[in-house]
């Protein structure tokens, strides 16, 4: 990505947000380094990983919480932070919302009093506010609520109020910092698809943190992967989830089954022996693979199955070692004939696989992957 000219006019499908080889050092250790990316004007991006990968930071760093130690951030255009030319906009002038993890509302104040505090101090009109508080109300479904306080209030709602006042004045970017991580798994999954439901309604352009995968899949135009201070791979979530770039994306986004084999020729299909077997598949893994080269194979759960009868297409020989119940499905452990590598498949109530027996199972080539070791 080429640095943005400070001289030139900005065209008119300039992104909403540019990061530009931004970085940020902590007691001589980079947090962030030389992090890059766009984001389109009422999209979603999320920063995706796992504790102290940068993500956080990177977020703070766009909302002017933290300057960086080199690169630029531009919102909507405007350059509000460059370690080179000396520019730090502070949070309050580069129109961003945020919600972070703590709900952060201010007790003291009712629902309606909590909204409306970015308006007042931005000296809004009374009765301009007051149409904008009563239209945030309705969007996050707080109706009857603006006279409680937030003690009276639950977790869920206490977080709704927080998103209204980050969208009352009408940001350019919505920036959201684990803000469901403090919530129950059901209301997580509830306020996820209430979000996705206000974004799409506001086309708000939203950067939002989060170490966890379903919200991540679920909320996202673009996932960017981050660990040790570095992006790994940035795409949709179908391309993260099904053509991962990095071995650490590939283990980090969703399950993977691995196993160990060794090529036996190559070509347009690669051969490749996984003990007793050879299982060809198209070459979509990642290195120069030759002959005698030893590989890990990586296949996503959903694409291995308990084959019926003698199976059909490519599949591998393995023996039923342990099984698990669950009510609506069973989950076998088998191990590979040949070899030490031992998987974990599930299956629905119909296979009544028994440990000990011997079974096949049928791979879909089109998404195993290769990978040199």
């Amino acid at each position: 990505m080429s640095a943005p000219d400070l001289n030139a006019s900005q065209p008119s499908s300039v992104p909403a947000l540019r990061v530009y080889g931004v970085s940020k050092i902590y007691r001589g250790t980079p947090v962030v380094n030389d992090v890059s990316f766009d984001v389109g004007a009422g999209t979603v991006l999320t920063l995706l990983g796992p504790s102290g990968c940068g993500k956080s930071t990177t977020l703070r760093l766009i909302a002017g919480l933290e300057q960086p130690d080199a690169g630029e951030v531009w919102i909507s255009g405007r350059l509000v932070a460059s370690a080179t030319h000396n520019i730090m906009l502070p949070p309050e002038r580069r129109r961003v919302g945020l919600v972070f993890q703590s709900y952060a509302v201010w007790p003291h104040m009712t629902v309606t009093e909590n909204i409306e505090y970015p308006l007042k101090l931005r000296r809004v009109k009374p009765d301009v506010a007051a149409t904008k508080v009563a239209e945030m109300i309705r969007l996050v479904q707080l109706d009857g609520l603006g006279e409680r306080m937030p003690a009276e209030l639950s977790g869920g709602q206490q977080q709704r109020v927080a998103l209204a006042r980050a969208l009352v004045y009408d940001p350019q970017l919505l920036l959201l910092d684990e803000p469901l991580s403090n919530l129950d798994s059901a209301l997580r999954k509830e306020l996820c698809i209430q979000l996705k439901d206000i974004q799409s309604r506001l086309a708000t352009t939203v950067i939002y943190v989060t170490h966890d995968q379903e919200e991540a899949m679920s909320l996202s135009d673009r996932v960017a992967i981050m660990n040790n201070g570095t992006i790994e791979q940035i795409d949709s979530p179908r391309t993260v989830y099904e053509q991962p770039a990095t071995m650490f994306v590939r283990d980090f986004v969703g399950q993977t089954i691995k196993l160990h084999g060794t090529i036996e020729d190559d070509g347009d299909r690669l051969g490749v022996r996984i003990g007793n077997r050879v299982i060809r598949a198209p070459i979509a893994g990642h290195g120069d693979f030759r002959p005698g080269a030893a590989v890990e194979i990586s296949i996503r759960p959903e694409d291995v199955f308990l084959a019926q009868g003698d199976g059909q297409g490519t599949c591998l020989a393995g023996r039923v070692i342990a099984v698990s119940y669950y009510g609506d499905r069973f989950d076998f452990t088998v191990r590979i004939e040949g070899t030490n590598d031992h998987i974990v498949i599930g299956a629905d109530k119909r296979h009544n696989a028994t440990a000990g027996e011997r079974v096949l199972l049928a791979i879909d080539e089109a998404h195993v992957k290769f990978w040199p070791i």
